[in-house]
């Protein structure tokens, strides 16, 4: 079989052909002439190198390689089938679909835990596959379709990539419940006299933007620990005097454990937005995915609890009382 002469017309025609086994019939099918198609069939036999079908006393018979490939040929014509359906219109209760996602642990904590929640109840023929995010590969893995979405904050550099905000996230500064340094309205010379552990992804540095923000304000707080995970981050925090700052999304789930403590005064701030590659852009079933991300992220950010200042000045006057 010549591959190099083969197109999806002619494969599309022969599966016509094989089911109406009659060339006039299957002109009609195809909405072509019946010249054009009986000139199909003669390329057919060229690239098959076979007569695939053989005029009979009514109609055409095939031939016994036709026959084979009749299972083959509707099985896979049926799936470009279903793939374009599926990049045309979407139905989250019916259709099937994979999506690879890249983001932070931070990320899977504030986004993807409730999504995922929300993903099997509107669609459960669609499967979430979850990837570490790699800054430095993230372009490529994208463009490769090795992955699907991105979360992350925007780098002006992929100007290329497609981008959709969810969300400004702020950060609020968290302790254990009884801690007695706590309170609402803690000055920047209090602040970093705390003991402090902070988060670094790529291992081993004991300084963040943060601290940058805190320089230019004169100061420069005692960081004690660093951590390579922020879900790593509240439980430590919670077992001992060591504070962090933290994204405020994150503790959707584990406020109740902690003082949470709002800085004022420290603005830092940063943008989560989904990135995706213009492959997938006009596929239907991303974009129903990218929608239910929006619509979860909104709703998370209603949920978001203010920090329970109450509490800490309660923690902070009971520690007060006790000595």
């Amino acid at each position: 079989m010549d591959n190099g002469r083969l197109d999806l017309n002619l494969l599309l025609t022969l599966e016509a052909l094989l089911a109406e086994r009659n060339v006039t019939k299957a002109a009609a099918r195809l909405h072509l002439s019946q010249p054009a198609v009986s000139a199909q069939l003669s390329r057919l036999r060229e690239v098959f190198d076979d007569p695939l079908l053989i005029p009979a006393h009514r109609g055409m018979t095939p031939t016994a390689k036709a026959l084979d490939l009749l299972g083959p040929l509707r099985e896979a014509l049926d799936q470009l089938r279903i793939a374009f359906h599926s990049h045309k219109d979407f139905s989250p209760t019916r259709d099937k679909l994979t999506v690879t996602v890249a983001c932070t642990d931070y990320v899977q904590a504030a986004v993807l835990m409730p999504f995922a929640v929300a993903l099997r109840e509107r669609a459960p023929g669609v499967r979430l596959a979850i990837r570490h995010l790699d800054p430095a590969s993230m372009e490529q893995q994208l463009s490769r379709g090795e992955i699907d979405l991105a979360i992350a904050t925007p780098d002006p550099s992929h100007a290329h990539l497609r981008t959709c905000h969810l969300f400004t996230e702020t950060y609020v500064l968290i302790g254990r419940r009884d801690h007695p340094c706590l309170r609402s309205g803690l000055t920047a010379e209090e602040f970093v006299k705390l003991d402090h552990v902070i988060v670094s992804p790529s291992g081993g540095a004991f300084t963040t933007p943060i601290d940058e923000a805190l320089a230019a304000l004169g100061h420069r707080r005692q960081v004690v620990m660093s951590a390579a995970s922020f879900l790593f981050v509240p439980e430590i925090v919670s077992s001992s005097d060591v504070v962090a700052l933290v994204p405020r999304r994150q503790l959707r789930s584990q406020a109740d454990r902690l003082v949470l403590v709002d800085i004022p005064w420290l603005s830092e701030q940063f943008d989560i937005s989904l990135i995706w590659h213009e492959r997938s852009h006009g596929h239907a079933g991303h974009r129903w995915i990218r929608d239910l991300f929006v619509e979860v992220a909104a709703d998370e950010g209603k949920r978001v609890r203010m920090p329970d200042l109450a509490r800490a000045g309660r923690a902070t006057k009971a520690d007060r009382m006790s000595t």
